[in-house]
């Protein structure tokens, strides 16, 4: 979930003159996006994808490490590598949930820059009904006027992994990979 790092590195390239209070970031759901993979018994690596990612991000210049985000991600916008394991993944054998309501969520805890353009982003993730903390590493992208809407704008990428165990979805691990590497990318715009 790379975009938990993003805020700090946001803020590290501002500067606190152009920035001297918190400021709030709206994610934009139709840029921003989940991706995962996993080794499927040995042979290939499985990806899938979520859309729609929503949430706020709140950029502190003068105060970086007291940044923030808070992520919801859609699992109705999963789509993985064929429709039979979209539905396989909602059935009792791992999520055991309707794909139209179920959600996953992040909420920083801590924000770490390491740099110009880099933040490990810690939070709490929680998925499947199973909280558990974890660390984003997240790049800064870019913070600029964005070219369409004129409205400022601050795009990251982020990644981490998890053991889908851990949020009681390991059926037929470790046949199928346990870990889960997660790359995320985030665009936002200040909100209004």
């Amino acid at each position: 979930m790379k975009f938990a790092l993003a805020p700090a590195a946001a803020l590290l390239l501002t500067g606190t003159a152009a920035l001297a209070a918190p400021v709030a970031y709206d994610l934009d759901p139709s840029h921003s996006q989940v991706v995962f993979e996993y080794s499927h018994l040995g042979f290939s690596t499985s990806t899938g994808i979520i859309n729609g990612v929503t949430g706020k991000l709140m950029l502190d210049a003068e105060n970086p490490a007291e940044s923030s985000v808070e992520a919801t991600i859609p699992l109705s916008g999963l789509t993985s590598v064929a429709t039979k394991l979209d539905e396989h993944l909602f059935s009792a054998d791992f999520l055991n949930a309707d794909k139209a309501s179920a959600v996953a969520t992040f909420k920083s805890t801590k924000v770490e820059p390491n740099g110009d353009k880099e933040a490990k982003v810690t939070g709490d993730f929680t998925l499947n009904g199973v909280t558990k903390e974890i660390v984003l590493d997240v790049e800064l992208n870019q913070m600029a006027a964005h070219p369409m809407t004129g409205k400022e704008a601050a795009g990251f990428d982020a990644e981490t992994t998890i053991k889908r165990s851990e949020f009681n979805l390991g059926k037929f691990a470790p046949a199928v990979e346990d870990e889960v590497e997660i790359s995320i990318t985030l665009e936002a715009t200040k909100a209004e």
